[in-house]
């Protein structure tokens, strides 16, 4: 469904962002993966050992444009092309407001947001140059329905949502494609951190009966990438079992 694409992940040394770098792989793109340390690339790299010819590591400060700008030009040289960008970096947090330092709130936002305009920034301008591609944001259940704690992540989840609608309407005349997938409990080392006792109570509230795996999320975004959506955008797609709703 991808062959002759090229996308880069960030995000991607494990989880959900390891999941669609191997389900991207499987279905014949040449992949970047994105992480935040050299060692966690190379780990997710020996992982993918047998697609060691159409995979590669980066780990640039997703937060500064000129970084991201080389690394993204140093994919477009090795594979020819930059087509699919996936935003899906990403950390949690649930602590309380009366907790809550401007540190951590900082944070969050850097690494949810601000990587997010800088990297799709720099991915659109590949992207106008070659005649289009497609951006793909990972967003998550809370920024439809907020959480009881920990403000800052579902506030960098609707804020998510905001720029993958708009630049879905800025960018569609360079023929760009954007937007997002919206993953409810999913089986993560995210979710694994959280309190069993607030992943079963979440998880009975699901109405399939189960939390997602990893590549039940995967699929959607091999879908979005993939022509088959080429008339898709401005989608904030729930891949969440009908959690909540």
């Amino acid at each position: 469904m991808l062959k002759g694409k090229t996308a880069v992940i960030t995000g991607g040394t494990r989880g959900i962002g390891f999941a669609i770098a191997k389900k991207y792989l499987e279905n014949g793109a040449n992949v970047a993966i994105a992480g935040s340390r050299q060692e966690t690339v190379d780990n997710a790299l020996s992982q993918l050992s047998e697609y060691k010819d159409r995979v590669m590591g980066i780990c640039p400060d997703l937060c500064d444009p000129q970084k991201v700008a080389e690394a993204f030009s140093s994919v477009k040289e090795k594979f020819g092309s930059f087509d699919i960008m996936v935003n899906n970096a990403g950390i949690s947090s649930r602590t309380s407001l009366y907790e809550y330092t401007l540190e951590e709130f900082t944070k969050i936002m850097d690494i949810n947001l601000k990587a997010v305009f800088v990297c799709s920034q720099a991915a659109a301008r590949i992207m106008k140059e070659q005649g289009g591609g497609t951006i793909i944001n990972t967003s998550s259940m809370v920024s439809k329905n907020g959480q009881p704690s920990g403000c800052g992540y579902p506030a960098t989840k609707f804020a998510v949502d905001g720029i993958t609608i708009s630049l879905a309407r800025e960018l569609a005349k360079d023929k760009i494609r954007v937007n997002a997938v919206a993953p409810g409990v999913t089986k993560t080392d995210m979710v694994a951190a959280l309190p069993k006792e607030m992943v079963d109570r979440i998880s009975a509230g699901i109405p399939l009966g189960r939390p997602g795996e990893p590549e039940d999320v995967a699929n959607t975004y091999l879908y979005l990438a993939s022509d088959m959506a080429s008339y898709v955008t401005g989608v904030i797609l729930r891949v969440d079992g009908a959690a909540m709703n």
